[in-house]
Parts: structure tokens; C-alpha cells; sequence
């Protein structure tokens, strides 16, 4: 069986066990002659083939939340107490307890931050220092985007962190290792869509 998560700019496949990331154009491609299951939070996708299957009708869990994405609705499902953090182009932070999804709330992912601070003025442009040391002000400004960046996100998630706190995502593997009781978990969304699929 071949999933599929289809996002704003990419489409991820999992299939026995392994991920591949494309361009949605690229992916749609590959997989044209395939049965795929797919969940999809882009209406501007390329054309999906037809004999693509959208489960996200399956995909339910237990909110008040409105407007809740498909794809926060996989990752939550697949972790029933906890706080679930996909950081990708944007960061979701959603609280599991019991199965029951009691909220969350979405922060810009670090590239959109960095992207915000270039916005303002060309000289605060600059490369992200993931290494940067949180236990002293910055000297430089790079350092000092980097810094703010990484606390601002270490200290929203450590505040509401109950327990076990799951990442996946694209920066997920990097944040996953500024808070404790983290597990960085690649394959959440598609563990969810095998859970909603009753796989």
C-alpha cells in the first residue's frame, strides 16, 4: 500500500517502510499508475489521477478545534497522549490527552521567520545558526536571529509540554532536541492515515 501526504509546495509518499519526498508536479508523475491513498491539504494540487483514493473523509478524531487541517488530524491520531509538533513550513503544536485533541495553535517554521526578518531590511538577512548557544545573549546579528528564533519556539513548546512531546516535520529532528521527554518520529502523519484507515 503507497500513502501519500500532500502539502503546499511537496507531496510525501510511504511505502513498505520507506519516505520519499517530490515536488507535487514530480510526485503526481512517479506514482501516476499506482493505487495510492492520499490526504491533501492543497487545493491547487496538479491534477490527482484517478485511480488516487482520498481518505481524508477517514481521518476523524475527537475536537471542538474548527477548521482543524487533514494533516494535523493524521499526526494527532496517531498519538493519544501528548504534545504533537510537525515543524515544516509552518510549526503545529497540538495537546493529545486520552485521544482527545484539547487544542493548539500554529507558529511560522524557521524558514518563513528568517524570511520575515529579511522583509524588514536587507541587513538582517542572514544564514541560520542552528548551533547557536542559548546561554548567552548573542554578539552578532546572525547569531542574535538565530537565537531568538530557536528560544521564541524552545520556550512556547517547553510551556506546553504535558509529558511525552512527539516532532515530525522537516525541521522536527533539529527542535526535537531542545526538549526533553521529545520523540522525533518521521512517519506520524502516515500512522495516522493507517489508524484512520483501520490498517
Amino acid at each position: 500500500m503507497i500513502l501519500a501526504d500532500i502539502g503546499n509546495s511537496r507531496i510525501k509518499f510511504y511505502h513498505k517502510g520507506n519516505i520519499q519526498t517530490h515536488k507535487i508536479s514530480e510526485g503526481v508523475k512517479k506514482f501516476a499508475s499506482s493505487v495510492v491513498y492520499y490526504i491533501s491539504v492543497n487545493n491547487r494540487a496538479d491534477k490527482i489521477p484517478p485511480n488516487w483514493i482520498d481518505i481524508s473523509d477517514r481521518i476523524e478524531i475527537d475536537t471542538s478545534y474548527k477548521g482543524l487541517g487533514v494533516d494535523r488530524k493524521a499526526v494527532c491520531l496517531a498519538v493519544n497522549d501528548g504534545v504533537v509538533v510537525d515543524a515544516g513550513s509552518a510549526i503545529t503544536v497540538d495537546v493529545m490527552q486520552n485521544g482527545l485533541h484539547l487544542g493548539g495553535y500554529i507558529l511560522p517554521g524557521i524558514e518563513a521567520t528568517l524570511a520575515a526578518y529579511s522583509a524588514i531590511s536587507p541587513k538582517l538577512s542572514c544564514r541560520f545558526h542552528p548551533n547557536v548557544d542559548l546561554n548567552f545573549l548573542p554578539q552578532n546579528t546572525q547569531d542574535a536571529i538565530s537565537y531568538a528564533t530557536i528560544k521564541t519556539l524552545k520556550m512556547i513548546i517547553e510551556d506546553t509540554a504535558r509529558g511525552d512531546v512527539f516532532f515530525t516535520g522537516g525541521d522536527g529532528k533539529f527542535l526535537s532536541r531542545l526538549i526533553q521527554n521529545s520523540i522525533y518520529d518521521e512517519t506520524l502523519v502516515f500512522k495516522g492515515m493507517m489508524k484512520g484507515m483501520k490498517c
